[in-house]
């Protein structure tokens, strides 16, 4: 079965109160703006995740907040907090834990692990310029989305391909 990734790493958080806990830390006004511009796009381009699995630090869920009206009413979402602070292994226990019937999930969380997770999945495999893009810089509010072929079980290190690379301030 063809499944799909989307990794999101959640949009641009606020410094406004040193005092916060960084669990507790809101968006910025820039990131409010690119979530919403990243529901539009998830509109736009057709992503369709059956599952949103969402970290349970504040920007993150502000994050979703956003890009839910680009998603269907039904999309149903997990707000966990083992997925704060995981890394890069972690967050691939996680999807290798999904069952089958979920063809592709959209999973929000934080860096490094975020963006070393997309590059070791996707090892040198897929869209080049996206590739070259996402090696670069993955800003917050940056979108892989990578597919593979197999069980959700299987899914490892070089496993999937690199399909597009999205940042907000491409999507003006």
């Amino acid at each position: 079965m063809k499944h799909r990734i989307h990794l999101l790493r959640h949009a641009k958080s606020s410094w406004d109160d040193p005092g916060l806990a960084d669990h507790e830390r809101p968006l910025a006004k820039r990131g409010r703006k690119a979530a919403r511009q990243l529901g539009d796009h998830f509109r736009d381009a057709g992503v369709t995740p059956d599952l949103v699995l969402c970290s349970s630090a504040v920007r993150a869920t502000e994050t979703l907040e956003g890009v839910r009206a680009g998603l269907s009413p039904e999309t149903p979402f997990e707000i966990e907090g083992g997925l704060y602070g995981a890394g890069a292994d972690a967050l691939l226990r996680r999807l290798r834990g999904l069952p089958e019937e979920v063809g592709a999930a959209l999973l929000i969380g934080h860096n490094p692990a975020i963006e070393t997770l997309a590059a070791e999945l996707a090892g040198d495999e897929g869209d080049d310029e996206a590739w070259a893009r996402m090696q670069a810089k993955y800003p917050t509010g940056g979108l892989a989305t990578l597919g593979f072929d197999g069980p959700w079980t299987e899914l490892d290190w070089d496993g999937a391909t690199l399909e597009a690379f999205v940042v907000p301030r491409e999507l003006g």
